[in-house]
C-alpha cells in the first residue's frame, strides 16, 4: 500500500518484539502486565474482550491523532483491547471506512470462538448456557455468557460504514444468521506462499524408514480431540503396519504415547521442512471437527498431496485436487476407506496391485 502512495500503520497486542524492518509500521497496544490482568479477569469472571481499559485508552488517543481513513480490524480477542471502548470510538467517526475480517465465531457468541464441536446454536438467538466455559477463552469461576452476548450485540451493531470479511463462505453464512446480519459480507480466501509450498524433494521417506509404506500426514498447531487426535489413534489401529502415520505439532508428552505405526514431530518453524513432509506424504488427513478455512489443506495440495478431511466448517472450500475429498465428521470408517483407496492407487501405479488389509 505504501508503494501506491498510502500511509500505513499496524496496531497490535501481544509479543512486542517486532523485526526492525517493520518497526516504522508498528504500534504496540498495551503491556504484558495488562494482558495478564485481562487474562486473569477472564479466568475468574468471563469478561474476555472487556478488560484492558488503560491499554485501549492509550491506543485510542494515538488513533485519534493518526486519523485513519480506513480501519481494518482482525482478531479482537486475545486479552489486549476493550471492544466496547474501541467500537464506541469507531461510531464517533462515521466518515471512517471500517472492514473487519472474522477468523472465527467469537464476535457473535457469548463466550466461545467455535461451537460446531458441541453442536450449539444458542448464538442465533441469545447465548445463555455455554457448555464450553473451560475452552478458550477459559473461565473457571463465574460465567457471564448472557451479559457478554448482550454487550457484544450492543457494541458491534450500528456501525454506519463497516463491511465484514470472512475467509470462507461457511463463516459468511453464519454471520448472516447472527446479530451481525446488518452488514454486507465479502469472502476472501486465505492464500499460501506457492514459492515455498510446492513439490519439494527430500530424504524424509528414507529417514522415516517407510520406503515400502503408505505415509499418512497430519499437521496442526495444537493437537487435541477437536483437531482429531483421538481419531488418528483409531485410524492407526485400523491401518496397522501397512501404513505410517506422521503427525507434526505434537507436544513431548503426546509423542510418548504414539502407537508403533506412528511418528511425531514437534512444531516446525521451517516452512521448507514442512513442504518436504507434505511432498513425502502419500495422503494428508485432516480430521478436524471444527475449522474456518484450514490452510494446511492448501499447503498439502500445493505440494501435490491429496487431502482427505472431515466436512467441517469451510473445509470443502479448500479442496482443489481431483483426488481430495471430504467425509462426514467423525466417520472414521470412511476416513479409513479413503486412505486405503489412496494406498491401492499408489501400489497399482507402482505395479504392485495392493489390497486393503484385514482388521
Amino acid at each position: 500500500m505504501e508503494a501506491e502512495g498510502h500511509e500505513v500503520k499496524v496496531a497490535f497486542g501481544r509479543w512486542p518484539d517486532v523485526p526492525e524492518k517493520y518497526q516504522r509500521f508498528a504500534h504496540y497496544i498495551g503491556s504484558d502486565f495488562e494482558v495478564k490482568l485481562h487474562a486473569i479477569q477472564t479466568r475468574l469472571f468471563d469478561t474476555h474482550g472487556f478488560g484492558s481499559k488503560g491499554a485501549t485508552r492509550e491506543f485510542l488517543k494515538w488513533a485519534e491523532e493518526y486519523k485513519p481513513n480506513l480501519l481494518w480490524l482482525h482478531n479482537l480477542h486475545g486479552y489486549y483491547i476493550n471492544v466496547e471502548m474501541l467500537f464506541d470510538w469507531i461510531k464517533k467517526h462515521p466518515e471512517m471506512q471500517v472492514k473487519w475480517t472474522l477468523h472465527d465465531c467469537w464476535a457473535f457468541t457469548g463466550h466461545c470462538s467455535h461451537f460446531s464441536f458441541v453442536q450449539c446454536d444458542e448464538w442465533k438467538i441469545r447465548c445463555e448456557n455455554c457448555s464450553q466455559m473451560r475452552s478458550y477463552p477459559s473461565c473457571y469461576l463465574r460465567g457471564n455468557v448472557g451479559k457478554n452476548y448482550d454487550r457484544k450485540h450492543n457494541a458491534f451493531t450500528g456501525v454506519p460504514n463497516m463491511t465484514l470479511v470472512t475467509p470462507s463462505k461457511w463463516l459468511a453464512e453464519l454471520t448472516r444468521q447472527s446479530f451481525l446480519k446488518e452488514y454486507s459480507v465479502e469472502v476472501h480466501y486465505n492464500t499460501i506462499d506457492l514459492g515455498i509450498f510446492k513439490p519439494t524433494a527430500s530424504d524424509f521417506r528414507e529417514r522415516l524408514r517407510a520406503t515400502d509404506k503408505l505415509i499418512v500426514l497430519g499437521v496442526a498447531n495444537v493437537w487435541n480431540n477437536r483437531k482429531g487426535l483421538d481419531d488418528f489413534y483409531e485410524l492407526a489401529r485400523m491401518l496397522n503396519s501397512q501404513a505410517l502415520i506422521v503427525l507434526v505439532g505434537l507436544t513431548k508428552k503426546q509423542m510418548k504415547s504414539l502407537l508403533p505405526n506412528m511418528r511425531g514431530f514437534e512444531r516446525t518453524n521451517s516452512p521448507q521442512e514442512l513442504a518436504e513432509l507434505y511432498t513425502t506424504a502419500d495422503v494428508f488427513v485432516n480430521p478436524t471437527y471444527e475449522d474456518n478455512y484450514p490452510t494446511v489443506n492448501l499447503e498439502a495440495q500445493a505440494c501435490g498431496t491429496p487431502v482427505i478431511a472431515y466436512d467441517a466448517g469451510g473445509t470443502k472450500e479448500t479442496l482443489n485436487l481431483k483426488e481430495s475429498r471430504v467425509v462426514p465428521v467423525g466417520e472414521i470408517e470412511e476416513l479409513y476407506q479413503g486412505v486405503m483407496k489412496m494406498r491401492d492407487n499408489k501400489f497399482k501405479n507402482m505395479g504392485g496391485g495392493g489390497t486393503a488389509p484385514s482388521r
